[in-house]
């Protein structure tokens, strides 16, 4: 064998090493955020005034996967449980009506609350929700509960199921209309918002970045 051809067979050698290296690597790198994805964190970003003003439009907020337990992936089947959702936790679920989308609305009753809206007034087992976050924008109040908006109840949470509403009352398609969520359906808790789009004034709310949600 000549020495250039030896020289070009070393060549080839080091470049298909380098190929593998960096195939390996890309596959790690894809290994490692569909795990995080999946088990740890996910990111979420707000298209609707529901949760306002605790959420706005435009707001991208962190998920932690792990908050209640670990799931197999796909079959929702609890593999390490926690403690589950509390009062006032911003979950983000499967919607009932449609499980191909993600809702995120507030815990208002957990399994075993009975829970009653009287005139926009929140009762949880009988007593006045405290504190409530919530917020009404509409003076008019719907009597009797068709619709259920302001009146509602009283209705018992099941247990495998929450009860949750948007922050922003009075504009909050939840489970005044289409009932519970079942447990097994909640994706994570919320706890930060990462980043913050304003689309109407196109530019970043800067003042909102880092928050933690309560």
């Amino acid at each position: 064998m000549s020495k250039t051809a030896a020289v070009s067979g070393r060549s080839d050698t080091v470049k298909r090493s380098r190929f593998r290296e960096n195939v390996e690597a890309i596959l790690i790198a894809v290994v490692i955020a569909l795990f995080i994805r999946t088990f740890v964190v996910q990111a979420f970003k707000i298209p609707s005034g529901s949760m306002q003003p605790t959420l706005q439009i435009g707001d991208h907020i962190l998920v932690s996967k792990f908050a209640y337990g670990v799931k197999i992936p796909y079959l929702n089947t609890m593999i390490l449980p926690m403690e589950g959702p509390r009062r006032g936790d911003i979950v983000v679920f499967k919607y009932p009506v449609d499980p191909n989308k993600d809702f995120i609305k507030r815990v208002i009753g957990v399994p075993g609350d009975v829970v009653e809206i009287r005139s926009k007034t929140i009762y949880v087992n009988h007593k006045p929700l405290a504190p409530d976050v919530g917020v009404f924008t509409d003076p008019q109040i719907y009597s009797g509960n068709i619709p259920p908006r302001d009146n509602l109840g009283p209705v018992t949470v099941p247990a495998d199921g929450l009860f949750v509403m948007g922050d922003n009352r009075d504009q909050s398609f939840d489970s005044r209309f289409w009932g519970f969520v079942p447990l097994r359906d909640v994706s994570g808790k919320a706890f930060i918002i990462y980043w913050s789009w304003d689309s109407d004034n196109f530019g970043v709310r800067w003042s909102r970045l880092a928050n933690l949600l309560r």
